[in-house]
């Protein structure tokens, strides 16, 4: 079986209900270029203003605006959606949320959730300072889920600078990895690439990464140049900036075929 896998690039505003008009239409577009699944990126439905913000819009898992709407948009269109990230609340915590990664399959049933694992908490020296420990709760559960399409391992952001989840991934099995991202303008232009593609050759997997990109409203400039990336490492389409969708073709016996030739992952010696 080819499946088609598609990344959705936004630029998200602080207006939730705007955001999912948008992402919507994107899966439509994608839905009708023949996806199978649809990945939407990091804060897709809510570049929030302010921390306040988000944890006054989080939502109670199985409950909310942004996941009856994204629910709905997988049945309507018969498509798997990855919603790229929701903020999702904390039985344990009152003023702390989880940054969740939620996979719907095409009868808008959740089989998958990823709470975000590394938070950013960086100084972006002449840029900005972030501090997403202050909001968000840590996830502490790495997450492989089985698909129509492959195992695929699920990462959000600020996770893709840690190879050894994406290596644990793949003693899961993974074949595909998800990494809906938001990343920044003055990161993104040194790292993102290159650290894309690198979780696609050390781990010989296909790389989803749709990304937000553009300026919003809170201030951020975000990078863009959504990217889908196949096992050799190879970059199979790309979207720079604003709103768009990149395609791409997931053919798991032809990575097995460079798996069984190329038995990298075999010989590490500390797998």
């Amino acid at each position: 079986m080819i499946a088609k896998i598609a990344a959705i690039q936004m630029a998200s505003g602080s207006r939730i209900k705007a955001n999912l008009m948008v992402a919507c239409r994107l899966v439509r577009d994608a839905a009708r270029q023949g996806a199978d699944m649809v990945v939407l990126p990091e804060c897709f439905a809510l570049m929030a203003m302010n921390d306040a913000e988000t944890l006054e819009r989080a939502e109670i898992l199985g409950k909310g605006q942004i996941q009856d709407t994204i629910r709905q948009c997988a049945i309507e269109n018969e498509v798997w959606i990855a919603a790229g990230s929701v903020p999702i609340r904390s039985s344990a915590s009152s003023d702390k949320v989880y940054n969740t990664l939620l996979v719907y399959n095409h009868r808008g049933e959740r089989v998958g959730r990823y709470d975000k694992i590394h938070l950013f908490d960086v100084d972006i020296e002449g840029e900005e300072a972030y501090r997403e420990s202050d909001v968000f709760l840590p996830g502490d559960r790495v997450v492989v889920i089985d698909t129509p399409f492959g195992r695929i391992g699920l990462s959000i952001c600020y996770d893709l600078r840690f190879p050894l989840l994406y290596r644990e991934m793949v003693k899961q099995g993974a074949q595909i990895f998800l990494i809906p991202a938001a990343f920044t303008h003055a990161t993104g232009e040194v790292h993102w690439e290159p650290l894309v593609r690198a979780r696609a050759i050390e781990n010989q997997c296909y790389v989803i990464a749709p990304a937000q990109g553009g300026y919003h409203v809170n201030g951020r400039h975000t990078y863009g140049h959504t990217m889908v990336v196949d096992y050799l490492g190879k970059i199979q389409g790309s979207h720079i900036k604003d709103n768009g969708i990149v395609m791409l073709e997931i053919d798991l016996k032809a990575q097995q075929q460079l798996r069984n030739s190329f038995p990298v992952l075999e010989h590490d010696k500390l797998f």
